[in-house]
C-alpha cells in the first residue's frame, strides 16, 4: 500500500514501503543516484544503488517532474548526511524497484523558487500550483474555509446555495450578462452578490444563513480584484448591530487563532465614519500606522495664500496636515516623488514645512510656503500637529475628497518607506460604523447609496429622510484589518413602505422598483422579520493571512487584469451556430 513521503519517520526504519510522487530533483553522487521524491505531504530521499541494476537504470532516466513509484526498505541516513531542514531528513528509502508512471518534458520554469513572470505562471498554472508556495497558499485557503464553516455550524447556521443565473439588478458595478436561448432578447445576470436571495431566506424563516458564495463583477481590475471572486456571505434574523458584530468579531478571532495561532484584541475598537475620515482620510485606516491627519481648514480661512484659503472657504473643501516624525531628513527628490504620487489622487501639489529647530520659531522652519503664512498660523500648525525638531509636515488643500484620498494614500506610503508600521502588533482590526446612508453625486445630480439600497437608516434619523437625507446615518458596519476592508454589512430594511421611501430618495420609482426588486418587495408583505448580515472578502482574507500582496496568489485559477484566463485562453470566440441559437449577431469581427 502506498505511503506518503512526508509522513514517514524513524519509527518506520526497516519497513518495506511503496511511495509515489514527482521527482523534485535527481543527483548522481559517485555512482549512487539520489532522488528527492515529492508528494502532497512533503519529500523523501530515494536512493538507487548499482546493486539493483534495473532499478539503477530506471533512476538514470529520471528527470525533474517525472512521476514515479518506488518500492524499497526505509533506512537511517548515513552519519553526516542528515538534512535537518526536512522532517524526513534522518531517513531515506533504498529502492529495489523504481517504475516511471509518466515522463515530463523540460519545464517552462523551475520548481526551486526561482522568480517567474506572472504571465508564464498563469499560462502554466497547473505547474505553478505544484510549487511549494502555491501549495501552501491553497492549503491555507482550505484551512480558513474549514475553520469558518465549523464556527458557523457550531452556532446553528445553515449553508444554503443561491442561484448563479439570476436577473440584473443595480448593485454598483457592471453585470456579466448571459443570453437566454429559451427567451430570445432576454438575459440572465451572474450575481454580484447573493444579497436579494439571502434576504428572501430570512423571510423564509431560516434565521441563520451562510454560504461560501461565488460572485461576479465586470469592473476594472487590480491586485485585490477579480471578475469572479469568493465571499463568506451571512444573514441573520432578529439580531441588532451589536449582536451581529459581536458574533462576526468572535469568528474572526477564532479564525486567526486556529490557523495562525494569532491573538486578536477583544473587543475590536470602533470608529465612526466621520472620525475615521477626519483622522485618517479614509474609512479603512491601517491602525498599525500611528500617523494621523490634523484639521487646519478653520486656520486657513483668513490667510492670503489662495492655495490654502480657497479650499478653506469652500463648503466642500478641506485643508489638513500630515506630520511625520523624523521626516526632516526626507530629501527634495523624495518630496518630488511624493508630489507625483499624490497627483494620482487628484492633488495639484504637495506643500511641506520641515521643522529644523522649533525653538527658533520661523527661523527654524524650512519651506517655500513660509513667506505666505503669518506667525500666528505657523504657531497654530505647530501646536495642533505637535511636531518636534526633525519632523516634517505635509499639507493637503483641495476639495475634501481629493485631500482625504491623497493624504490617506501618502500616510501609508510614507509609513512603509520610513518603517513607521508597528511590527510588534501585526494585526490591527477595526469596526467602522455610523456611515452616511446616501451621498450626493454632483455629476448625476442625485443621491446614491453609500452601501446598497437595502441598508436600513438609523431609527433616530427616519424623520430626516425626506428633508435632510445627507444627514441620515445608516445601520451599516465595515470590518477593517491592516488598512483593508475585509467585511461589510448592515441591518436591512424589512418593511416595504420604508424600502420604497429609500428607493424614492435614490430616484427609483415604484414601477422601476417593481421591475427590478418586485419579488423582494412582495415578500416583505408576508411577515418579513428584522434581519441583517455581512459579507467577508474571502480571497482578501486568505491573501493577508498568507502574507501575499495579490489575491491571484491564493486563487487556484485566477484571471489577469484584463479579465482573461491565460491557461484556457478565455474569453474566446463562438461559432455562428451558437450565436444564431441565442438570437445574437456580432456587429463586426473582433480582433484575434
Amino acid at each position: 500500500m502506498r505511503r506518503l513521503c512526508g509522513r514517514l519517520g524513524e519509527q518506520q526504519i526497516g519497513e518495506s514501503v511503496i511511495v509515489q510522487g514527482w521527482v523534485h530533483n535527481c543527483r548522481d553522487h559517485g555512482g549512487v543516484i539520489f532522488i528527492d521524491l515529492r508528494d502532497r505531504s512533503g519529500q523523501l530521499q530515494v536512493v538507487a544503488d548499482p546493486e539493483f541494476s534495473e532499478t539503477f537504470r530506471v533512476a538514470e532516466m529520471c528527470r525533474s517532474e517525472f512521476v514515479i513509484e518506488a518500492h524499497g526498505t526505509l533506512r537511517p541516513r548515513p552519519e553526516g548526511t542528515v538534512n535537518t531542514d526536512l522532517p524526513t531528513g534522518k531517513i531515506e528509502l533504498l529502492a529495489d524497484t523504481i517504475e516511471v508512471l509518466n515522463e515530463s518534458q523540460a519545464l517552462p520554469f523551475q520548481m526551486d523558487g526561482t522568480e517567474v513572470g506572472e504571465p508564464t505562471r498563469l499560462k502554466y498554472r497547473y505547474l505553478d500550483l505544484r510549487r511549494p508556495a502555491m501549495q501552501q497558499a491553497i492549503r491555507m485557503r482550505h484551512q480558513i474555509v474549514s475553520s469558518l464553516r465549523r464556527y458557523l455550524e457550531d452556532r446553528e447556521f445553515t449553508e444554503i446555495e443561491t442561484p448563479i443565473l439570476t436577473r440584473s439588478t443595480p448593485e454598483g458595478a457592471r453585470d456579466y450578462l448571459v443570453p437566454s436561448r429559451n427567451s430570445p432578447g432576454h438575459f440572465f445576470a451572474l450575481p454580484q452578490s447573493p444579497q436579494l436571495f439571502k434576504q428572501l431566506l430570512m423571510v423564509s424563516g431560516f434565521e441563520r444563513y451562510y454560504q461560501i458564495a461565488r460572485c461576479f463583477r465586470d469592473e476594472d481590475l487590480r491586485s485585490d480584484r477579480q471578475p469572479e471572486f469568493t465571499q463568506l456571505d451571512m444573514e441573520m434574523s432578529f439580531m441588532e448591530e451589536p449582536e451581529i458584530m459581536g458574533l462576526c468579531e468572535s469568528m474572526i478571532r477564532s479564525l486567526f487563532k486556529t490557523v495562525l495561532d494569532a491573538d486578536l484584541p477583544d473587543p475590536f475598537p470602533k470608529l465612526s465614519y466621520r472620525e475615521s475620515m477626519l483622522r485618517f482620510g479614509t474609512d479603512r485606516p491601517d491602525l498599525r500606522i500611528g500617523l494621523e491627519l490634523t484639521e487646519l481648514t478653520d486656520v486657513m480661512k483668513a490667510v492670503e495664500f489662495k492655495v490654502f484659503a480657497n479650499p478653506a472657504n469652500n463648503p466642500d473643501g478641506r485643508v489638513a496636515a500630515l506630520a511625520v516624525p523624523g521626516g526632516s531628513n526626507i530629501t527634495r527628490s523624495q518630496i518630488d516623488g511624493y508630489t507625483e504620487f499624490v497627483a494620482k489622487y487628484g492633488a495639484g501639489g504637495l506643500a511641506y514645512i520641515k521643522i529644523n529647530d522649533i525653538s527658533r520659531g520661523r527661523e527654524g522652519l524650512q519651506s517655500p510656503i513660509l513667506k505666505f503664512l503669518p506667525d500666528n498660523v505657523l504657531t497654530e500648525i505647530i501646536t495642533r500637529t505637535g511636531v518636534q525638531a526633525g519632523d516634517v509636515v505635509f499639507f493637503g488643500a483641495d476639495v475634501r475628497t481629493v485631500v482625504n484620498d491623497s493624504l490617506a494614500a501618502l500616510r501609508t506610503r510614507i509609513a512603509m518607506d520610513l518603517g513607521l508600521v508597528d511590527a510588534n502588533t501585526p494585526w490591527k482590526p477595526l469596526w467602522v460604523v455610523d456611515f452616511p446612508l446616501v451621498e450626493w453625486d454632483a455629476d448625476q445630480k442625485r443621491w446614491h447609496s453609500l452601501h446598497h439600497p437595502f441598508t436600513a437608516p438609523k431609527r433616530e434619523c427616519l424623520d430626516s429622510l425626506d428633508n435632510q437625507p445627507g444627514e441620515v446615518l445608516s445601520r451599516a458596519y465595515d470590518l477593517v484589518l491592516n488598512g483593508a476592508e475585509i467585511g461589510g454589512g448592515s441591518v436591512r430594511i424589512h418593511r416595504p413602505e420604508l424600502q420604497q421611501q429609500v428607493f424614492d430618495l435614490l430616484g427609483i420609482g415604484p414601477e422601476e422598483a417593481g421591475q427590478k426588486f418586485g419579488f423582494l418587495l412582495e415578500s416583505f408583505r408576508y411577515g418579513a422579520p428584522p434581519h441583517g448580515g455581512i459579507a467577508f472578502g474571502l480571497d482578501r482574507i486568505v491573501a493577508m493571512m498568507c502574507g501575499v500582496d495579490s489575491i491571484r496568489d491564493v486563487i487556484a485559477f485566477p484571471k489577469t487584469q484584463r479579465a482573461s484566463c491565460m491557461l484556457t485562453e478565455a474569453p474566446g470566440l463562438v461559432d455562428h451556430i451558437q450565436l444564431n441559437e441565442l438570437g445574437l449577431r456580432i456587429k463586426s469581427t473582433p480582433p484575434t
